[in-house]
């Protein structure tokens, strides 16, 4: 009986300290909803030359690329990284130079105000094993997970995205992981700002659907963090199939209601939104549909906020690039800027989108 109150006034007292720090109060870049910005892809590249030679078949980021977001009003930058690049063997030492180099990221980041969230680049898989494989298993994930954290350091500016687009795992099997990830985080003492992404592709469009007997709303309704520090991360992109892969983009007023029922969602829930991937080519109907998307984000009940999809200077001519070219903004900055500024849209005071744009040769 003694054991028995001793324990319960511990976890009354753990409560209480923890029923302070939530409602995002804590003094770090992550606690001012919301979150603008982008993604800055290239240590993601080549993922079929693993581990691949840095600067040759992949990159950081440069200072300077950081830089042009931050004066646009980026508040958040998402890195896309290779967990094989990261840990040469399953189990074994993180690689320095990897680390150092997200560490430098990081270093410039923390001097221009921008939050950082390193991003698993790996789709629910290893060397193309997956998480819950007997060639991988769920503790070599949290084990690296736990050493990465430890060897990034303490920074105010840090997030972790524990795992991007896991459609090789079914959506119950990624949400049990990802839960106990988290829990095994959080009883490690690792504070800093978590995103789990939805199971397959984490699409927005999706999210009610049932996969392999469940669909995301079903298994992480109940997503609970102690340090209310978690953020569920879905993926829209606007063709017709939601792919990313086509020139063409759906109407705006297609996205109004998935906006809306996942917005609910997320209150009725308790969960917070963060739109980590999404994108549209450079043409007059995309432009009015990504000022749409936008426009359906900037309710910070629910939406902890957003990162276009993608920059990086390896981009070349890709149609979706927000990245300068030739020292020139491209035409979807044009929509995006605003929004980056923290527009307020309430009562549809939304920038509006630019009509007859062409896409760049």
């Amino acid at each position: 009986m003694k054991k028995f109150g001793s324990h319960l006034f511990s976890r009354l007292f753990l409560s209480a300290v923890l029923g302070m720090t939530s409602s995002w109060a804590w003094a770090d870049c992550f606690s001012e909803a919301p979150l603008r910005g982008v993604n800055m892809a290239g240590a993601e590249f080549n993922s079929k030359t693993l581990p691949g030679v840095m600067y040759k078949n992949y990159t950081y980021p440069k200072d300077e690329e950081l830089d042009y977001f931050a004066d646009k009003g980026a508040t958040v930058i998402r890195l896309p990284v290779r967990w094989e690049r990261l840990q040469h063997e399953l189990g074994g030492e993180l690689e320095s130079e990897e680390v150092g180099a997200i560490k430098k990221v990081l270093a410039h980041a923390e001097e221009r105000d921008l939050c950082l969230i390193v991003d698993l680049h790996n789709y629910g898989a290893y060397n193309g094993d997956t998480i819950d494989s007997p060639e991988v298993g769920m503790s070599a994930f949290i084990s690296f997970w736990k050493s990465l954290a430890k060897a990034l350091g303490d920074s105010d500016n840090l997030a972790f995205g524990l795992m991007n687009e896991p459609f090789k795992l079914d959506i119950p099997v990624w949400g049990n992981i990802a839960k106990k990830t988290l829990s095994d985080l959080r009883e490690a003492n690792v504070k800093n700002l978590i995103f789990v992404a939805g199971g397959r592709w984490s699409g927005l469009h999706e999210w009610f659907k049932s996969y392999d007997g469940a669909s995301n709303a079903e298994v992480f309704d109940d997503l609970r963090d102690p340090l209310d520090r978690t953020v569920i991360e879905v993926h829209q992109y606007a063709d017709s199939d939601y792919s990313g892969t086509h020139e063409e983009c759906k109407a705006p007023d297609d996205f109004n209601g998935m906006f809306d029922r996942i917005s609910d969602w997320a209150k009725q829930n308790g969960q917070h939104l963060f739109a980590g991937e999404f994108g549209v080519p450079p043409t007059g109907e995309c432009l009015q549909t990504l000022n749409r998307m936008l426009s359906l984000m900037t309710d910070s009940e629910s939406w902890r906020g957003w990162s276009y999809w993608a920059a990086g200077g390896w981009w070349g001519g890709y149609t979706m690039s927000v990245h300068p070219q030739d020292g020139q903004d491209k035409p979807q900055m044009s929509v995006l800027e605003p929004y980056l500024q923290g527009i307020s849209c309430k009562g549809g005071n939304c920038p509006g989108a630019p009509r007859n744009v062409r896409v760049d040769d």
